[in-house]
């Protein structure tokens, strides 16, 4: 029984399992499901990734009349085009010669789909709540939301690269070891960062880092204002510099039309070939908007070792392959007049970054040195971006003179940088310049020309003051028999829309034609008040009653209400 008793019986309070774990135990434990769901969104990015990619390889495998290396192949195949898509450069084996041909050129729009997928990840994997729901739980913490992604999306990454090592194109692995990881860190960060509501902190804690005299040079007053007026002066210039190129591409593919139709027939004669090719042809378009706009800047691009393409010269490669974007390469020979119109890209490129710099600088009021610094930093960063650019779009395509194909990045960078600065800081500093003298001539065709509110607002208050406030000159009092005198009213400014700048005097006061004329002085009447019969009590009985008499003549005589 005293058994029993010693079981049934309320033990005295203990600390609960969960708080006689270990610290680090009970915040793994709390983290746990975030990291898991991290892991699973960075695993399936990559997965839909690779998917996409396995779609596209099977359905040409199948719809292919020669499928000699089967389903393996194809899935070989899409593998390393998901790889070859994160920048990843590959070697192709089997070739003519025998000798491995490296395959470098990375298609620019193929890498816009892993970054997408791991932005999306990454912000899903916050799962920030959308409202202000206090009853939502917290969204999970940027570290462990970042972590898993990219833990995740390499861990299928790796698969993937040790599948696509026993096909036909092989990756290298020092690329393999670079380009995914710097690419899932990238887009991942960014979600992150986005679904965290996009805060400054994280680029501040950057800030220690700089030299002391970058750090005051470049971070300042209006620092936020600056860099973000430089950033999209700079995307502005970037997206002007790509669609310059684009239209350069388009026109010289309308340009050489039957040689471009000619290449595309010549290269399969099947309709699966031909959509095969067409496919490749629009992964690069955006790799040849990059060459082009780096032909328009001045260096050019390479189409091999020692044949370079500029406005001033043009050195085709003579054993160039079929291929309907190469086609589109300007003929052999010197540059002429229609050449050289290339050059108004970057010039639209750098009047529109002194369009967006300008138009802060007014709105800022911002002085010539600091708006020529944000010209230079959006310059700076327009060359960058381009220069990054120009390094992704090319790349090897084989061995000896088949090893440099496209654009050289510092040279592309270095001519971006100089065209914003020559073109962006007269610019900038010129409509600064135009956009203040035109605001003060159309305030002074208004009236309101060395005038501000302030001024106005000071002015009207002193009147007010004046008009209440008698003088030294004037008598305290005057006689009650007289009249009193008006006050002398003070000249009011009158804004007239019609007249002229001549009618309007430094002060923004009309001239005397158009003063305001002073009150003239009234004499005050008296104001009678109401007979004493009105308000007697009697009286006011013997109306109501007979009213009432006029209005009911049944009604009683009563004494009113």
């Amino acid at each position: 029984m005293a058994v029993v008793i010693r079981m049934t019986a309320r033990r005295p309070s203990l600390p609960s399992r969960r708080s006689s774990s270990p610290p680090l135990l009970s915040r793994v434990r709390d983290r746990s499901p975030g990291l898991g769901a991290s892991l699973a969104a960075g695993a399936l990015a990559a997965g839909l990734g690779l998917g996409s990619f396995a779609v596209l390889a099977i359905a040409l495998w199948v719809s292919s009349p020669y499928p000699d290396s089967g389903p393996g192949g194809a899935l070989h195949v899409a593998a390393a085009l998901w790889l070859l898509a994160h920048g990843v450069e590959l070697v192709r084996t089997d070739t003519l010669s025998g000798v491995p041909a490296p395959v470098g050129v990375t298609p620019l729009l193929l890498l816009v789909l892993p970054a997408l997928l791991l932005y999306r990840a990454a912000r899903y994997a916050v799962d920030a709540p959308d409202g202000d729901d206090p009853d939502a739980p917290p969204p999970v913490r940027a570290r462990t939301a970042w972590a898993g992604v990219v833990a995740g999306y390499l861990g299928v990454g790796g698969c993937a690269a040790l599948y696509a090592s026993g096909g036909e194109l092989r990756p290298q692995w020092a690329w393999v070891a670079v380009c995914p990881p710097l690419l899932a860190a990238c887009a991942a960060g960014a979600g992150v960062w986005t679904a965290y509501g996009r805060p400054r902190e994280p680029l501040l804690s950057l800030v220690p880092v700089l030299p002391g005299a970058v750090r005051r040079r470049l971070l300042g007053r209006d620092t936020r204002v600056r860099w973000g007026t430089a950033l999209r002066a700079s995307l502005a210039g970037t997206a002007v510099f790509l669609g310059g190129g684009t239209l350069l591409l388009a026109v010289s593919l309308v340009g050489h039309g039957e040689a471009t139709r000619a290449s595309f027939l010549q290269l399969t004669e099947g309709w699966t070939g031909r959509c095969a090719v067409l496919f490749l042809c629009v992964s690069l378009i955006p790799n040849a908007a990059v060459w082009s706009a780096s032909y328009a800047v001045g260096p050019g691009f390479a189409l091999g070792a020692g044949h370079l393409v500029n406005p001033l010269a043009s050195d085709p490669a003579p054993l160039l392959p079929p291929f309907p974007l190469l086609a589109a390469v300007p003929q052999h020979g010197p540059g002429t007049p229609v050449n050289w119109v290339a050059g108004v890209v970057p010039v639209v490129a750098g009047v529109t970054v002194a369009w967006f710099v300008a138009a802060r600088a007014a709105e800022r009021r911002w002085s010539a040195e600091r708006t020529a610094g944000v010209v230079a930093l959006a310059a700076l960063l327009g060359a960058l971006l381009v220069a990054a650019l120009a390094e992704l779009a090319g790349g090897p395509l084989g061995v000896a003179a088949l090893t440099c194909f496209g654009p050289v990045w510092w040279q592309t960078g270095a001519a971006t940088g100089g065209w914003l600065l020559a073109v962006g800081l007269p610019g900038a500093l010129a409509l600064r310049a135009w956009r203040r003298a035109g605001a003060a001539s159309l305030a002074a065709w208004l009236g309101f020309a060395g005038r501000t509110p302030q001024d106005g607002q000071a002015a009207a208050k002193e009147q007010t003051q004046g008009s209440r406030t008698p003088s030294a000159s004037t008598p305290a009092s005057t006689p009650a028999s007289g009249p009193a005198p008006a006050p002398a009213l003070a000249p009011a400014p009158v804004f007239v829309t019609g007249l002229l700048p001549d009618q309007i005097d430094g002060d923004g006061y009309a001239s005397e034609r158009y003063e305001a004329l002073p009150a003239e002085p009234h004499e005050v009447l008296p104001v009678d008040p109401l007979p004493g019969p009105w308000e007697d009590e009697a009286a006011r009985k013997a109306r109501w009653t007979a009213l009432r008499k006029l209005s009911e003549p049944d009604a009683e005589d009563t004494d009113g209400p």
